[in-house]
């Protein structure tokens, strides 16, 4: 039972430090990307990637596929998840700087708005209110320093950006609590990559109306993008997403949308190694009072883990039932 216990722990802590990290590094990774593809183009390409090669996987284990009427199900899923969730970032991040994008992701309040089955948990825990308002705080602080607002569009694009991102974020939570709450009769494997396939052919129907496939040029297409690509598809959007998928499912909804917290942090650091970005004192200290709210918003998992690890033959005196 104490082995089970450790190992399901462990897998927990890879999920989150791969939410926390992986997701973090993403926004650099668009920077990268954008300076050869076009957005929608863009999240077409690492959308059919990552669905090609769940499916291909799925195939090679003989995994259950969803029934018809799920397939449905599956296509509104990923429309909402991913044309929500990594399609508004995408297009954002034409507008506005890679630290920027990655501090107004709002998942985590629009959990506690949308999570109506766990308001009972959400706001009777100090912790966790307390953790979420020093959060907020430290995203408020970033947003308010105009010179972390550097990028190539105008200021009402970038306003509007924000506001694309914000949307972004609240499709995102939606669909998310959707699969948590109403789960589709086939494995992850299988429901994921019908959802990354139906949300890349959308945004390939959109790059095409839109003109971009008539304006990119092969030749013009850099080795740098072209991995950054293959690391948007393979690790962030697919090994990370199954990842978020495992926890989304066995964590609180609000705990697991911790990572919107610390993926500032990683983005901001990445951003100003690698692209040029600005980063000041008042930032530094934002991301610490962000940090902060993720330990105070995590301090009822940990104390559960404690208890759990830390104490198992007081569990078991208690509890003789167990194991």
């Amino acid at each position: 039972m104490t082995q089970q216990l450790s190992i399901t722990r462990i897998k927990t802590i890879l999920a989150f430090a791969a939410i926390y990290i992986i997701w973090g590094s993403t926004y650099l990774g668009v920077h990268v990307a954008l300076k050869s593809f076009p957005p929608f183009l863009l999240s077409a390409l690492r959308l059919l990637i990552a669905g090609v090669s769940l499916l291909f996987f799925c195939k090679l284990r003989k995994e259950k596929m969803p029934a018809f009427a799920d397939v449905k199900k599956n296509i509104v899923c990923g429309l909402v998840l991913f044309v929500g969730g990594i399609t508004a970032v995408v297009w954002a991040q034409q507008f506005i700087s890679s630290s920027l994008a990655s501090i107004i992701i709002t998942t985590p309040f629009w959990f506690i708005i949308l999570d109506k089955k766990q308001w009972k948990l959400y706001f009777s825990s100090k912790w966790i209110i307390t953790g979420l308002i020093v959060g907020l705080s430290g995203v408020a602080l970033l947003i308010s320093f105009k010179k972390g607002r550097a990028g190539t569009g105008s200021e009402e694009m970038q306003l509007l950006s924000i506001l694309v991102m914000i949307i972004g974020s609240f499709l995102w939570v939606a669909g998310s609590l959707y699969l948590k709450y109403k789960p589709i009769n086939a494995s992850v494997y299988a429901n994921t990559s019908i959802q990354f396939l139906s949300a890349g052919v959308f945004c390939v129907l959109i790059s095409i109306i839109s003109g971009e496939m008539a304006h990119t040029h092969v030749s013009a297409i850099t080795t740098n993008a072209v991995v950054a690509l293959l690391y948007l598809s393979i690790v962030s959007s697919l090994i990370t997403f199954l990842a978020y998928m495992s926890l989304i499912k066995t964590q609180p909804a609000v705990v697991v949308s911790t990572y919107a917290y610390v993926n500032p942090l990683v983005a901001t650091l990445l951003g100003w190694l690698f692209a040029g970005e600005q980063i000041v004192s008042i930032q530094i200290v934002a991301l610490f009072i962000i940090l902060m709210g993720v330990l105070l918003v995590n301090v009822p998992k940990y104390l559960e883990y404690r208890h759990i690890s830390f104490f198992p033959r007081k569990i078991r005196s208690e509890r003789p039932s167990v194991c």
